[in-house]
C-alpha cells in the first residue's frame, strides 16, 4: 500500500469519468477504483456466484412468495373464516373459536379456530405454489440444466 499515493476525492477516476459523461468511461473508472481498493477479484467472484447460483431467481421467488402469502392470508381471513365460523357452533368466525378446559380452579383456553385458520392458509399457499410451478412448467427447468 506504500506505493499508492493518496488521491484527492475530486481527482479520482470515478469523478473524472462522471464529469466526462461517458458510460463506458464511468465503467472503466469503477473498475480502476475497485482495482485500487483491491476489491476487483472479490466483486467478480461475487458476480459469478450470483450468475451461476441463480440468486436473482431466488430473490424474485422469495418476494413473490411473500406477496402470495399475504393475498392468501387475507382471502382466508375475509372469506373462509366467516363461512366456516357460520357452520361451527358458537359466535364469531373461525379464528375466534375456542374451548376451555378447567381443572380445579385453573382454566386453559385453546384457540383451535386460529390454529385451523393458519393451517388452511398454509395448505392454500402450498397448493398455489405447487400449481404455479406445475402450470408454468418451472419444474422442468432444473432438469434441463442437469442434462446439459
Amino acid at each position: 500500500m506504500a506505493d499508492k499515493k493518496p488521491m484527492h476525492h475530486m481527482d479520482s477516476p470515478v469523478v473524472r469519468a462522471a464529469k466526462s459523461g461517458g458510460a463506458k468511461g464511468a465503467a472503466t473508472a469503477r473498475r480502476h477504483l475497485l482495482e485500487r481498493l483491491g476489491l476487483d477479484k472479490h466483486m467478480s467472484g461475487f458476480m459469478d456466484f450470483v450468475r451461476e447460483q441463480g440468486v436473482i431467481g431466488l430473490a424474485v421467488g422469495l418476494v413473490l412468495g411473500v406477496q402470495v402469502k399475504a393475498v392468501v392470508d387475507q382471502l382466508v381471513a375475509s372469506f373462509v373464516n366467516p363461512v366456516i365460523g357460520l357452520l361451527l357452533p358458537g359466535k364469531g368466525d373461525l379464528a375466534e373459536k375456542t374451548f376451555t378446559l378447567s381443572v380445579a380452579s385453573k382454566h386453559a383456553v385453546f384457540a383451535y379456530g386460529a390454529f385451523i385458520a393458519v393451517m388452511i392458509s398454509f395448505v392454500t399457499v402450498a397448493a398455489v405454489v405447487y400449481f404455479a410451478i406445475k402450470g408454468l412448467k418451472l419444474d422442468k427447468i432444473d432438469k434441463k440444466k442437469e442434462k446439459a
